[in-house]
């Protein structure tokens, strides 16, 4: 499997190598609050270190937590200092932050986009410095990036298809009506996922077995207007959807709001991604279908593997695969790793790896159901 592969990568990685700078004692407070609090502008904070910028808070779980939590750890074991910032939704802040880091001497960078022109635009400046650029998750089109490091995002999307396909024959659904809740269409994460899951569904729209509904992208990944967006599918088809496929478990979560208004949750097969704590509870609860784990530690040890190592001068870091630019049409070394699918069988996967807590999961009204699913 791609995970075991990128276990021996990454081993050989952290073992190459030399030291060739020493890390600073207050770099992991300053990490810490840059990421809860935005960053700051700059703060030139970057001298000498590998400079992280997350995306936002609010799009998913992992970014406002899992990810920094990670990313510092595996710097700190690494003893290579890191300045990991979030730009908290701001294209501007995300280049002011870029920007404050290269003129600070940052000897690499590692970039989650925010879209595709404003990640551009630090990748060309960060070139310029000639310091290096890992695409962390998303791939930043026509960007150049040096290294992408990400999970297989097709393969989510084909894992939510078959999820979604799964539910529908279970419930015994005939000839469904499917509505797409598509991601940010400034996010490629969100145009590979649909590649994944329309290979899915299309061979059944193609064959009569399954009627296409309403399809729609969500800006930003923005829930609110998720739940809106959905709310107006419901009201334009009569409330005739039977399934939906959600591609996070924030849009998932809003098209479930929506069904319980209308009482059709748990009879509507919905499906997510991330195994956030909140998708995770609809699963447990019956409303949702599945979601989609992707071992956060994972990427993020392979994005920290690449940046110490390139770090440390060592020029010939390698990854395991390639991916193609669709715009640029070059390819970037790639590590990919495998998503996994989550239902109410297996739930407890994601608290065994402790990515989720049981007690998070399993608060109050949950507790019941996590007792049911032997939790």
């Amino acid at each position: 499997m791609r995970t075991k592969m990128f276990a021996l990568a990454v081993a050989g990685l952290l073992a190459t190598g030399t030291m060739t700078a020493c890390s600073d004692d207050g770099d992991s407070d300053s990490a810490g609050a840059s990421a809860a609090g935005g960053g700051t502008k700059g703060s030139g904070s970057g001298t000498g270190k590998v400079g992280v910028i997350l995306p936002d808070t609010t799009s998913s779980q992992r970014w406002g937590t899992d990810d920094l939590k990670f990313l510092k750890a595996a710097f700190a074991a690494a003893n290579v200092p890191a300045d990991i910032q979030n730009a908290k939704g701001d294209k501007a802040q995300f280049q002011t932050i870029a920007d404050g880091m290269i003129a600070s001497g940052a000897k690499v960078l590692v970039i989650a986009n925010l879209d595709s022109i404003s990640g551009k635009a630090v990748i060309t400046k960060a070139k310029a410095a000639k310091i290096p650029v890992i695409d962390y998750d998303r791939l930043t089109l026509n960007g150049g990036a040096n290294y992408y490091v990400s999970f297989d995002n097709v393969q989510v999307g084909v894992l939510q298809g078959r999820g979604l396909q799964k539910c529908l024959t279970s419930a015994g659904a005939e000839n469904p009506v499917i509505a797409d809740l598509n991601g940010s269409p400034s996010d490629n994460n969100a145009t590979e996922f649909k590649r994944g899951y329309e290979s899915v569904l299309q061979p059944l729209y193609d064959s009569a077995s399954y009627r296409k509904g309403p399809d729609q992208s969500v800006d930003d990944w923005n829930s609110d207007e998720a739940r809106l967006i959905f709310d107006q599918m419901m009201t334009q088809t009569k409330n005739s959807i039977n399934g939906v496929l959600a591609a996070n478990d924030g849009l998932g979560n809003a098209a479930i709001q929506v069904l319980k208004k209308e009482r059709l949750n748990g009879k509507v097969p919905v499906t997510g991604q991330d195994a956030t704590v909140q998708g995770l509870q609809n699963i447990l609860a019956g409303d949702q279908c599945m979601t989609v784990y992707k071992p956060i530690k994972e990427e993020a040890d392979a994005a920290a593997g690449l940046a110490i190592k390139l770090f440390k001068g060592q020029k010939d870091a390698t990854a395991l695969t390639d991916v193609k630019d669709p715009e640029s049409g070059l390819r970037i070394p790639a590590i990919l790793l495998d998503p996994i699918a989550i239902t109410k069988s297996n739930v407890h996967l994601v608290i065994d790896q402790k990515f989720a807590s049981r007690k998070a999961v399993c608060a109050g009204d949950y507790e019941k159901y996590c007792t049911a699913a032997g939790i």
